[in-house]
């Protein structure tokens, strides 16, 4: 997909000459900062557009003005009541933080391979799989706390990936860097990657982890990290433990991150696919993310399914 990436930096403004770019003090080139991959830019493009790949300035315009238009009616919006199997509810739109910029190629979608823009098809047992993970967010009362999906339990984030995924609230990834060593902190949920730069080989199989594992190598100015061993109860978007994914990170300058990831797994999808994703700099900190720290609401997440216990246990005595 480097193809893609120098065809849109010629094409459109936005990606500028990756001589631009700043180093290290040890001469690589320099990933360190917090990145902001907010974006209102979707995944897939969406069906209605066809074979159209990019938006003209004034297409961006429009929605870009239309996503603060549409922050401003929810921010000013009255809360809303949560909904067994629907609307989980909220205050108001604070909370969120979705974005209102498309990216900066004007792309119609993240994904660029498969060249229209969308996921390639799903096997029947990635789609057995993706069912099976949606944890609270159905009409079933979950019986134990094994039965909510890792992002309910706050093991893991819907968009700190890997890979990085533009979601709700929380869009940011620090990295640190060493001559040895490259770190990816996601601010949701804090999840810490830690990807060696030395050579060293993989894990075996069954050594599986919820971020897989990480091995990173430079081909001229950008990081590539190879990551497998996913645990598949992780359930990220229905993938099998034999996922691979391959990263590349390229500063394009000062202010430019260049994300793109390619996954492979032809256990859930027929073909590979590819996302590329330019990042901004970001002068903050990152925030706190606390989630609900020890798990206390599972308490009253559980509360329904002990309801329906008490009420079976006092049924067979016959009261």
């Amino acid at each position: 997909m480097v193809l893609f990436a120098l065809a849109a930096a010629v094409a459109l403004p936005g990606l500028a000459a990756a001589q631009d770019a700043p180093t290290t003090a040890w001469g690589a080139p320099d990933l360190q900062g917090v990145w902001d991959f907010r974006t209102i830019t979707p995944l897939q493009r969406p069906e209605d557009l066809g074979d159209k790949a990019f938006l003209t300035e004034e297409e961006a315009a429009e929605r870009e003005n239309a996503a603060v238009a549409r922050d401003v009616e929810l921010w000013e919006a009255d809360a809303r009541r949560t909904e067994a199997g629907g609307s989980v509810g909220g205050y108001n739109n604070f909370w969120m933080d979705r974005g209102t910029r498309v990216i900066g190629t004007r792309a119609t979608s993240l994904i660029v391979d498969p060249p229209n823009g969308r996921l390639p098809e799903m096997t029947e047992e990635g789609r057995a799989r993706q069912a099976a993970g949606r944890g609270s967010f159905g009409t079933e009362i979950q019986a134990s706390y094994t039965d909510f999906s890792n992002a309910d339990r706050c093991l893991m984030g819907f968009n700190a990936g890997p890979p990085i995924t533009p979601g709700g609230y929380n869009q940011n990834v620090q990295i640190f860097q060493t001559p040895d060593e490259v770190v990816l902190l996601t601010e949701m949920v804090h999840t810490v990657r830690v990807v060696p730069l030395d050579g060293r080989g993989e894990l075996e199989e069954s050594l599986a982890q919820w971020s897989g594992v990480s091995r990173g190598r430079w081909e001229g100015d950008t990081l590539v990290v190879e990551t497998a061993n996913f645990d598949v109860d992780r359930n990220w978007r229905g993938a099998s433990s034999s996922m691979r994914l391959e990263e590349r990170f390229t500063r394009v300058d000062a202010d430019t991150l260049e994300y793109e990831y390619t996954v492979t797994d032809p256990e859930t999808w027929v073909a590979p696919w590819t996302v590329n994703l330019p990042m901004v700099r970001n002068d903050l900190p990152l925030f706190e993310y606390a989630c609900h720290e020890g798990n206390y609401s599972m308490e009253t997440m559980l509360t329904g399914a002990r309801t329906e216990d008490a009420r079976a246990a006092a049924a067979a005595e016959g009261k």
